[in-house]
């Protein structure tokens, strides 16, 4: 259901594909690259680097996803490293004789585990809140808060598992995306995601109501300066798939809600 490649992003894609060594697979031309590196992963293995500095997990993932399974298992200050990519959409590699950047504007989307063992709230777990907190603060505070979307996926229920017809196919989904990014491209010339401060406060105007939610969301939730600018953005994306011009209560309550995990005893 990723939005499709343009041709610009098809050939900035291919071109790290070259300088990192890799043969070009014309079967993937336009498909958005997805990258799963293990948890053992080193910095210099997710960001780049070497004497001879070649792109790294982050850069090869550019224009589409970076899937970290097991999140807290990374090492932490590997963790820290990704800050400045998702920030700025590329990373800088530094040596004695030069200086290198990469592209690295990637879709960053992330798995843990509620606590060590995987069990939280059922009868078989274990773990103490010490364990359970230690666990968590593996991922820091600064991290998380350039996470758009937080949410607790529940253990499946037999209704889950069992055959539906019901919902959309995936095709469909994809087409309703399509629409959404060339919403957000002649509205702005970049996606929502890519919007600075600036640019949010003349595409994601809000009406007195939702700025009284959004009031009471930065009280609630504590959020930073960045967390409010995501979360308008994902209410402006969220509007654009419900095909709506402007942002409406229920597309930021949508957006706040995916965020308001960050203090839940639930986890992630």
């Amino acid at each position: 259901i990723l939005p499709s490649m343009e041709v610009a992003e098809a050939l900035e894609t291919a071109a790290i594909a070259s300088v990192s060594g890799r043969d070009m697979d014309l079967r993937g031309w336009r498909k958005r690259p997805f990258r799963n590196p293990h948890h053992t992963a080193s910095g210099v293995a997710l960001v780049g680097g070497g004497s001879h500095p070649r792109p790294g997990e982050v850069s090869l993932a550019h224009n589409g996803v970076l899937f970290l399974d097991e999140l807290p298992e990374f090492d932490r200050r590997v963790l820290e490293v990704l800050r400045e990519p998702m920030e700025s959409g590329r990373i800088t590699i530094s040596r004695a004789a030069n200086q290198v950047e990469f592209p690295a504007r990637f879709q960053l989307v992330a798995a843990m585990n509620p606590c060590p063992c995987g069990h939280l709230g059922e009868d078989r777990c274990r773990c103490t809140e010490e364990q359970i907190v230690r666990y968590r603060t593996r991922v820091s505070g600064p991290l998380l808060d350039r996470i758009d979307i937080q949410i607790n996926v529940p253990r499946p229920t037999e209704s889950l598992i069992a055959p539906s017809q019901s919902g959309e196919d995936s095709s469909t989904v994809r087409c309703r995306v399509d629409h959404a990014r060339t919403r957000q491209i002649d509205r702005a010339g970049k996606p929502n995601a890519q919007l600075a401060v600036a640019d949010i406060a003349q595409t994601c105007e809000l009406a007195s109501e939702e700025r009284r939610l959004l009031e009471q969301a930065v009280a609630r939730l504590g959020l930073s300066g960045r967390g409010l600018h995501r979360v308008i953005k994902v209410a402006r994306t969220i509007a654009d798939l419900d095909n709506r011009e402007r942002i409406g209560a229920p597309h930021l309550l949508e957006a706040i809600g995916y965020r308001s995990l960050e203090r839940s005893p639930e986890g992630i």
